[in-house]
């Protein structure tokens, strides 16, 4: 199977605003959410991965910053939380939630946030490869025997996925083992990848978080 390359003539980039205000912001993209979904969430998107099509029901919303983020010396350049601010006190929870609403206009499921600086700099092959490594985390709950799990109304139950060498052999098939990081994946790296080879640096605040 010949290599795809990155659909990049439509790719989102970070607007001017982001680097404009000294004091840090964040500024959600729905273009952002709308290319990620068209590009590897839906069926016959350029480069559709099945291992996300979970999130074809899934509400996300995508935020540029140019606040800096580091942790354990190494550069943050994207993460991948839950919609639902994390528990906290009952007014710092609902200031929380009103700015997502602000935002996004309701609560999603999952929140991506990736550094424009980074995103700016990237080619297009490094920026996908950042965006999957990204939507890997956002999974479905499984039960004991590995089955998808469901809400009462029949909604996939998501929830926050660890990076582990099982869950992330997609990026090796995808992009190689050099996006990856772990030495462990080299066997499924001995495929062509699907869509192209390059390096990206493992700065994941998702990953790295699990990692503490």
């Amino acid at each position: 199977m010949a290599a795809r390359k990155a659909p990049g003539s439509d790719r989102p980039r970070p607007p001017a605003s982001v680097f404009d205000d000294p004091e840090g912001c964040f500024v959600p993209d729905y273009d952002l959410v709308q290319w990620l979904k068209r590009t590897f969430i839906v069926e016959d998107g350029p480069l559709f991965n099945p291992d996300h099509h979970h999130l074809d029901g899934a509400t996300i919303g995508a935020l540029w910053t140019n606040v800096p983020n580091a942790r354990g010396g190494r550069r943050v350049v994207g993460t991948c939380e839950r919609g639902n601010p994390m528990a906290m006190g009952k007014w710092a929870k609902a200031k929380a939630e009103m700015q997502v609403r602000h935002w996004f206009g309701a609560v999603p499921h999952f929140i991506l946030t990736f550094d424009a600086e980074h995103a700016l700099a990237c080619d297009d092959a490094e920026f996908c490869a950042l965006v999957e490594h990204e939507l890997y985390h956002a999974a479905q709950e499984t039960d004991e025997y590995g089955a998808p799990k469901f809400r009462q109304d029949g909604s996939p139950a998501f929830t926050i996925r660890g990076h582990d060498i099982e869950e992330f052999v997609g990026v090796v098939r995808r992009y190689g083992a050099e996006t990856a990081g772990v030495s462990a994946l080299i066997e499924a790296a001995k495929g062509k990848p699907e869509v192209a080879q390059i390096r990206i640096s493992q700065a994941c605040g998702t990953c790295l978080l699990k990692a503490a």
